[in-house]
C-alpha cells in the first residue's frame, strides 16, 4: 500500500468510516443521516456507501460542502439554517418518520440530540463520533428511548488499530475505499507550519 495515501488512516477517516460500518450497520438499502460533512462526516458517508445505504443526507450548515460530499455518497443535504423548525423534524418528514440509522460528527451538543431524535421509533439508531465540550449535557425525552430507539457512541470507529487497520488498507487496495478523495494538498514536512 502506498504510505503516502494510506497514513491519512490514522484517525478521522477510520472514525467515521467504522461509526458507519462497525457501529451504525445501516442495512442495505437503508436511509443515513450524517451530521457535519468534515473529513470525520465525509467518511461516515463513505461508510454508508460502501454498506449499501440508499439514502444518505448529509446536514451542515455550510452549504458549500455540499457537492464536496456527493463524491462520498450522499444523495441530498439539510441546511438547518434554511428551515423554521428542528432539523429532526425535517428529516423525519423526508423519510417517512425518521432516518434508519445517523452519524453524528460535529461535537455540537444540539447536533447530537437532532442526530438522536431524527431516528425512525423502533429501529432507529444514532452514532455520537463528535467529541463535546467538557461541560454539555444530552438532553432528550425518555420516550425517545422508550419508542425503541437506539444511542451509541463510538471512539476511532470501534476499530481496534494495530489488528483492524490492515482489514481497513485492505479495503482501499481493493478499491472499495476510495482514500484519494480526501487528499487535497500534499506538502512536505518542511512546509508543516504552512499547511
Amino acid at each position: 500500500a502506498p504510505l503516502d495515501k494510506v497514513c491519512v488512516l490514522s484517525c478521522g477517516i477510520s472514525t467515521g468510516l467504522g461509526a458507519s460500518i462497525n457501529v451504525a450497520k445501516p442495512p442495505k438499502g437503508s436511509t443515513v443521516a450524517i451530521f457535519g460533512l468534515g473529513a470525520v462526516g465525509l467518511a461516515a458517508a463513505e461508510g454508508a456507501r460502501i454498506a449499501g445505504a440508499s439514502r444518505i443526507i448529509g446536514v451542515d450548515l455550510n452549504p458549500s460542502r455540499f457537492e464536496e460530499a456527493r463524491k462520498f455518497g450522499c444523495t441530498e443535504f439539510v441546511n438547518p439554517k434554511d428551515h423554521n423548525k428542528p432539523v429532526q423534524e425535517v428529516l423525519a418528514e423526508m423519510t417517512n418518520g425518521g432516518v434508519d440509522r445517523s452519524v453524528e460528527c460535529t461535537g455540537n451538543i444540539n447536533a447530537m440530540i437532532q442526530a438522536f431524535e431524527c431516528v425512525h421509533d423502533g429501529w432507529g439508531v444514532a452514532v455520537l463520533v463528535g467529541v463535546p465540550h467538557k461541560d454539555a449535557e444530552f438532553k432528550t425525552h425518555p420516550m425517545n428511548f422508550l419508542n425503541e430507539r437506539t444511542l451509541k457512541g463510538t471512539f476511532f470507529g470501534n476499530y481496534k488499530p494495530r489488528t483492524d487497520l490492515p482489514n481497513v488498507v485492505e479495503l482501499y487496495m481493493k478499491k472499495e475505499l476510495e482514500v484519494e478523495k480526501f487528499i487535497t494538498h500534499s506538502v512536505p514536512f518542511a512546509e508543516i507550519n504552512k499547511a
